[in-house]
């Protein structure tokens, strides 16, 4: 039974349309969809490994400047609300979708190369070049989202969307991990040499998110559904005004506010604290992602029957997990990779079906009309969010000395900024436990489902994701 109630009456232009009869699920194009979304994850995974802080390091950069390279993809987002803006003007988004992409894609070039071309530059300038272009880089990604998502949200069939989605980001999910599998020999070829095997990295990352973008060509785009002629303003205000969806992007803005005090500074922490070398950080971050890949399609199953908001609350309830094992490692490379191999591939499973929860319930409660500003307003202002949270935490980290010994245990600035985050993932359950989904069910019913006995029993989760469970059930 539905948990939540029902949304206030709103124009109905602007509500999220009714789920369609029962039907025989139908995907066209869903390989290209799918390749596409492999070839892309690569790219990401490529364009944002370790090698990046390696290579700030490498120019001279300290905690301030990788805070403020963890910041760039978040406080990036506001462009959305402009992306948004255009797509209401807009017949087709494809058009300008693949022209921005296309010049996305080969941003990082530059810096990849311009090392090379001109030797006798400073670390110095090549460190703001990177910064620099990065902002571009994520600027134009953001741009983009929004025009890309609203035209899956309008071209995939509503009925089957989560458990498609669920399906597409398993194969991502292995590609991200081979792509990093890739990255991390490389790295461990050329350990000696970051500049090159940052050139190598971004060159084929180039490539292949050339040919990610190029396989929507054959993807057929519905046109845009034109609201009535109204105010900017009022376009902008909308979802903020849907009392389902504003519990959405509230709790969003907590959430990316609890999770950019630490998340950033992961890496950071494992190369100058723990002391791990870059390839073996790679080789933790594959782990990472397989484990997302062995759950991410039950995650999609498990949304398409019983809703997003459950999964949202029980991946948030335990999200703490990896702040909590980053706290409590001991600084020895070898004994921190052996800890943190189970944690992250757990931690994976987790954000496997965050990505899947977020992104179907953005997909699936928006409306038809003005959707393009509901995604960005979904994720935008979270990210300016933690944006600044992520600048403030990186000036903090560095005029924060570290060394510091708590009851035996090395507790300086990077395990104050996981202990923050860990106690503001552990409060951020109190919001996503408010979102309103109305076709939704209980979270401890599913909990119930999946371990087959009390929610009491939750500890067992996530080995219940691997239970056999029918979605037509």
């Amino acid at each position: 039974m539905p948990s939540n109630p029902p949304d206030d009456p709103l124009d109905s232009t602007l509500k999220a349309e009714p789920a369609p009869p029962a039907e025989t699920l139908v995907i066209p194009h869903a390989a290209p969809i799918i390749v596409a979304g492999c070839l892309g994850m690569v790219y990401t995974q490529l364009v944002l490994c370790p090698a990046g802080i390696e290579l700030i390091r490498q120019y001279g950069g300290t905690g301030y400047h990788v805070g403020i390279f963890g910041a760039i993809p978040t406080l990036m987002l506001f462009l959305q609300f402009f992306s948004a803006v255009v797509a209401n003007h807009l017949t087709y988004r494809r058009g300008l979708w693949m022209t921005v992409s296309f010049v996305q894609r080969i941003t990082l070039l530059p810096i990849a190369l311009g090392p090379f071309l001109f030797p006798d530059v400073s670390g110095r300038v090549w460190l703001w070049l990177y910064l620099g272009l990065a902002v571009a880089n994520h600027g134009l990604i953001h741009f983009a989202s929004p025009l890309w998502m609203s035209w899956m949200g309008d071209y995939l069939p509503r009925r089957g969307l989560s458990q498609f989605w669920g399906t597409r980001h398993v194969w991502m999910q292995w590609a991200g991990a081979a792509g990093l599998l890739f990255a991390s020999v490389l790295l461990k070829a050329y350990a000696d040499d970051i500049v090159t095997a940052f050139a190598v990295l971004m060159t084929i990352a180039a490539v292949l998110g050339v040919i990610d973008i190029t396989m929507f060509w054959w993807v057929s785009e519905p046109p845009v559904t034109k609201i009535p002629a109204t105010s900017i303003a009022r376009v902008l205000a909308e979802p903020f005004r849907n009392r389902g969806f504003r519990s959405f992007i509230r709790f969003m803005c907590f959430w990316h506010f609890a999770a950019m005090v630490g998340a950033p500074f992961i890496s950071l922490f494992l190369l100058s604290e723990v002391g791990m070398s870059l390839s073996q950080l790679m080789l933790l971050w594959v782990f990472c992602w397989v484990g997302g890949a062995t759950c991410a399609g039950r995650f999609g199953r498990l949304a398409a029957r019983f809703g997003h908001k459950p999964i949202l609350v029980m991946c948030t309830a335990l999200k703490s997990t990896n702040m909590i094992a980053l706290i409590l490692i001991p600084l020895e490379p070898s004994v921190a990779f052996a800890v943190l191999v189970p944690v992250f591939f757990i931690d994976s499973i987790l954000n496997a079906g965050f990505a899947v929860a977020t992104n179907g319930f953005l997909l699936t409660q928006s409306p038809s009309g003005n959707r393009t500003m509901f995604i960005a307003s979904g994720t935008a202002v979270a990210g300016l969010v933690g944006g600044v949270t992520s600048i403030a935490c990186g000036a903090l980290l560095a005029a924060v000395p570290n060394g510091a010994v708590l009851a035996g245990q090395p507790f300086g600035g990077f395990q104050t900024l996981f202990l923050v985050s860990a106690l503001l993932r552990f409060a951020s359950v109190l919001l996503v436990i408010r979102i309103r989904e109305p076709e939704a069910h209980g979270t401890r019913f599913v909990v119930s489902q999946l371990i087959g006995a009390s929610p009491l029993r939750m500890v067992r989760f996530p080995v219940g994701l691997f239970r056999s469970i029918d979605p037509d059930e």
